[in-house]
């Protein structure tokens, strides 16, 4: 069939027609033998489609193509400026940008923090339009150590906080102050704590900045680089790419939206009620996230399935019920009455109100207007959500007053209690579990781990549970029941099985330091067939990239040189800007002797990121190998005035004093190392050896 021979064809979608160009003929033709809805036509329609049942196959909507574009807030508001002026506003409208003293809602008269565990003090202050933080150490009065860095962006509305995210030629990591805005106070971010401190070396990922900032332009093959950060989420994360829309609209084409859906885009209001949830669900409902293979955080896009792109988890434990953490809110919303009662009459809900089936039923939206910010939201709107279904003949259906309960009109303040989260200190939010108010008393009994539960998915399959129980061990708590559950889901008797499961047997192994274990997979698979057949995938989540590196280490750490080198090798292959990765490799050919290779990849390493502490350590040894002790020491001193509790480093210094014949100031790195870490077992052998020799 020769397509190119029709020079009128439409498609006709919900009221409208599109006039098809002849590239898109031959895919549309394609789509209705496949999904049977699409109307495919080759003279104009006659009359509108009566028809305003949503459809269940989100096909239909023109925006999932992969040949739309996301077009900007900017392009939107050019319709839509009353949304547009409320919305940015919003919580999510604010969610990020540059530091400025616009965005920033930081008390700067109280600005100093101390972190007694790695015992730095931190101020912030603007210097003319910069925000600085200092981060420096005393002894006594005296300042022994400072580090002065420049603050690039700002994370958060500053409805609960603002956080700091540094910029080192792309590469993003977030920096060790956090503004508390509830409490106006200052202190370190959440998990920093507790001797947790990563100072200006947190990777700030691209899972971390697709929930918290419009979708970036992230470089494949890296942990944290970006080409381009948006400055907040903008309206296409809620509704989809919007090229096709704003060019149907330029070239005139109209529909009533009041009767018919406008496939060109996705209105979040006429979805069907799991597919509204899903939107929200991306990112309110924080938890231990598992993408399905294949799959990045850029692919989901609104009206689709979120549990077709990743599975998200949360540990269940007995008589905790009052425990939650600070972006739950749909799992908490979900496991109230309210919406348990208004989930069972969904079926008749889509019957009787098929444009819009959220209006008969309980979804965030049901509260919560996303253009406008909650701040600006009269608390009425809140009560009349709950009047809409406890109200009989114009009058509450609950008698508050019975209760010795004094009627407040404030439904929230009792049935949603604001209370802190348990990830996030000196914040207090709204709990989504709606109920009746708990006391003291109602709390029974021990908190008891049931297990990981799949929030968005009702049966995972086993190695999704698998890489479940391995990230919540890596990401968020160190239970060894963790581990122990994710053994149960992987199964390794066979080849096939170990084929099958080789990333999670990889890197459960890993964890337990069981190199053996490891090396006993590679050595019944062969090494050609894994670096060959089996790990050779680069994506945006580098999880080939990991299964090399750990592998490497595995080597690495029995001693067999040579077949990490080929691991750490095939790591910086798949993942070239995974500095790290690089850093391991360098590290590796400098130990088999290969200098002049090593140091290239050092000297790659720090024209990406001159502060990589740990390839200027390794690139200065290797200078004081090839004799080049000025070199060696400009290097060494530098990365000593960016992290100067290092061990490697400070192992390092102490012998270039060596080697300069300077005992006594060997000695007295040395001593540094000893007097954080008395257990270095390296620093306690040099140090015996330096003391002979003075």
């Amino acid at each position: 069939m020769r397509f190119n021979a029709i020079t009128n064809c439409y498609v006709n979608f919900g009221g409208y027609k599109l006039k098809l160009s002849n590239s898109l003929k031959y895919l549309l033709f394609c789509t209705t033998i496949i999904v049977g809805v699409v109307i495919f036509s080759c003279e104009t329609p006659k009359g509108k489609s009566s028809s305003t049942e949503i459809k269940k196959d989100t096909l239909l909507y023109l925006n999932h193509s992969d040949s739309a574009k996301y077009v900007g807030i900017n392009t939107c508001k050019l319709c839509h400026q009353d949304i547009y002026n409320t919305y940015i506003k919003t919580g999510m409208g604010k969610s990020f940008d540059v530091a400025s003293k616009t965005k920033s809602s930081g008390d700067y008269h109280n600005s100093v923090i101390y972190d007694k565990v790695g015992d730095f003090y931190y101020k912030a202050f603007w210097q003319n339009d910069s925000l600085r933080f200092l981060e420096y150490r005393l002894q006594g009065r005296d300042t022994i150590y400072k580090r002065l860095e420049t603050v690039n962006y700002i994370v958060g509305s500053g409805q609960h906080t603002n956080s700091h995210i540094q910029s080192v030629n792309g590469y993003l990591n977030q920096m060790p102050m956090t503004f508390y805005t509830q409490k106006k106070k200052w202190d370190l971010p959440p998990g920093f704590e507790d001797g947790h401190n990563s100072r200006f070396m947190r990777k700030i990922g691209l899972e971390c900045m697709s929930c918290h900032n419009n979708y970036p332009e992230f470089v494949l093959g890296s942990e944290n680089k970006f080409t381009a950060v948006p400055e907040g989420i903008n309206c296409e994360r809620c509704h989809g790419p919007g090229s096709m829309h704003v060019e149907q609209r330029q070239t005139g084409s109209r529909i009533d939206t009041s009767k018919y859906i406008d496939y060109s885009i996705v209105n979040p209001a006429k979805l069907s009620i799991d597919a509204q949830f899903d939107i929200c669900q991306r990112c309110h409902l924080q938890g231990n996230t598992v993408l399905k293979e294949g799959k990045s955080f850029y692919d989901f896009k609104p009206g689709m399935k979120l549990s077709d792109y990743m599975t998200v988890f949360l540990p269940k434990y007995k008589n905790a019920d009052d425990e939650f953490i600070m972006a739950s809110h749909a799992d908490r919303l979900k496991q109230s009455k309210c919406f348990i009662a208004s989930e069972t009459s969904i079926g008749s809900v889509t019957k009787t109100n098929k444009l819009k089936p959220y209006k008969d039923a309980m979804t965030c939206v049901t509260c919560h207007n996303p253009h406008v910010s909650v701040r600006e939201t009269n608390p009425n709107v809140f009560n009349d959500a709950c009047n809409s279904c406890h109200n009989e003949n114009g009058k509450s259906k609950i008698n508050c007053s019975k209760k010795g309960v004094t009627i407040t009109s404030n439904c929230v303040s009792c049935h949603m209690p604001k209370s802190g989260s348990i990830d996030i200190p000196h914040v207090t939010v709204h709990d989504h579990y709606i109920r009746k108010p708990i006391t003291n008393t109602d709390k029974k009994g021990i908190k008891e781990f049931i297990g990981l539960y799949a929030i968005n998915e009702k049966n995972p399959n086993s190695i999704t549970k698998a890489r479940a129980y391995l990230n919540q061990y890596e990401k968020f708590e160190n239970k060894s029941y963790y581990l122990d559950s994710a053994l149960i889901y992987l199964k390794d008797k066979t080849e096939s099985n170990i084929k099958a499961n080789l990333e999670p047997l990889i890197q459960l192994y890993f964890i337990k330091n069981d190199f053996n274990k490891i090396v006993s997979y590679i050595n019944k698979l062969g090494d050609q067939t894994i670096l060959n057949n089996l790990l050779i995938k680069k994506s945006y989540s580098n999880d080939h990239a990991w299964t090399s590196y750990r592998i490497g280490e595995a080597f690495y750490n029995l001693g067999d040189l040579q077949r990490a080198i080929n691991y750490y090798k095939k790591a910086v292959e798949l993942a070239p800007f995974g500095l790290d990765f690089k850093n391991k490799y360098g590290s590796a050919l400098a130990a088999k002797g290969l200098l002049t290779n090593a140091e290239k990849e050092f000297n790659e390493i720090l024209k990406e990121n001159p502060k990589h502490v740990s390839a200027l350590t390794n690139l200065g040894y290797i200078k004081l190998a090839q004799g080049q002790v000025k070199n060696a020491e400009q290097l060494y001193f530098k990365a000593l005035s960016l992290a100067p509790d290092y061990e490697a480093l400070l192992l390092n210094i102490a012998g270039l004093y060596a080697y300069k014949k300077e005992y006594k100031q060997a000695e007295v790195y040395l001593n540094k190392i000893l007097k954080r870490n008395s257990n270095n077992i390296k620093a306690k052998q040099a140090l015996a050896q330096i003391k002979q020799l003075l």
